[in-house]
């Protein structure tokens, strides 16, 4: 009963291991993007770049941000292993003042949730 037991333990370690090595894996060049000083109004578009380093495709479902303020952009199609895709953000400069604000990343990644921030100031135009 004992060998019984063990067989099976040992298999499912074997099928465990085996289910981690064909993983998608999402590594960002930078997880935070810093629009430092901007005036109102400027071009609010940012990227963040990735790679998928795991050995299966990645799958990105759902990108959302913090507050209707900003606006991501997730790829339509899978990123094949060692290729590198973009999550495109547009922040809403129309408003004066600090930028933090969040985007959550979910995909069939290693690390299935990845939190993206954006961080800067927004400045009032000089003379208006």
């Amino acid at each position: 009963m004992k060998k019984i037991v063990l067989v099976l333990f040992v298999g499912l370690m074997g099928m465990s291991l085996t289910a981690q090595e064909t993983a998608a894996k999402i590594e960002f060049k930078t997880e935070t993007v810093d629009y430092g000083e901007i005036e109102k109004g400027a071009d609010g578009v940012r990227v963040f770049e990735f790679t998928n380093t795991g050995n299966a495709p990645l799958i990105i479902s759902k990108v959302s941000s913090s507050c209707g303020c900003t606006i991501p952009k997730k790829p339509e199609e899978p990123i094949m292993p060692g290729k590198t895709g973009e999550i495109q953000v547009k922040y809403d400069t129309n408003r004066v003042g600090p930028i933090r604000k969040a985007i959550t990343v979910i995909s069939n990644a290693d690390t299935p949730t990845k939190v993206l921030k954006i961080k800067g100031e927004i400045k009032a135009a000089e003379g208006k």
